[in-house]
């Protein structure tokens, strides 16, 4: 998977410079392949991005800036959404990659039970609830006869004791 970065190698604009920045060192420090395309010198990458970014993701004047960020074609965000995701430790998932084992992201994805597949452990459940009832039966069936033979054997025990007293009177 190709991550994608459009960025603008000339941009007149501090604040696109500087979030481009933030991505592409962000990137970069979690060591994530990436490929940066440059908008502002090949017209074939501006029309791209303007092309592929989902409309309902375009501002107001219908035309996105740098940074927009995709995985292969797949949109994956702007600077705002990879900035939440940042945040929120989810940059792996922004990028529709798997986080890699040990990363807060992983630990994160752990606790809240997502399987590496992409499924989350609640389709799993059904298999570890049946796994448990089964072994919660076994042990049930198991508890059943432990007590069974322990009545047997107090039963024999008391027919021993009975015999033997019966001898004793004889």
């Amino acid at each position: 998977m190709v991550i994608k970065v459009f960025l603008a190698s000339s941009s007149g604009s501090t604040a696109i410079k500087k979030k481009q920045q933030d991505v592409v060192g962000f990137l970069e420090a979690l060591k994530v392949d990436y490929t940066p395309l440059d908008i502002a010198c090949n017209e074939d990458n501006r029309m791209w991005m303007r092309q592929n970014v989902p409309e309902d993701k375009k501002p107001a004047n219908g035309i996105p800036l740098p940074p927009q960020i995709f995985n292969e074609e797949s949109y994956c965000g702007d600077y705002d959404t990879f900035f939440d995701a940042k945040e929120d430790n989810l940059v792996y998932t922004f990028l529709g990659l798997p986080p890699p084992p040990g990363s807060k992201e992983a630990e994160q994805a752990d606790k809240d039970n997502i399987v590496e597949n992409g499924t989350h452990a609640e389709e799993n459940l059904d298999d570890t609830i049946e796994g448990q009832a089964e072994e919660e039966e076994e042990q049930e069936e198991e508890d059943l006869q432990s007590e069974e033979e322990e009545e047997l054997r107090q039963l024999e025990e008391e027919e021993e004791a009975e015999m033997q007293e019966e001898e004793e009177a004889e």
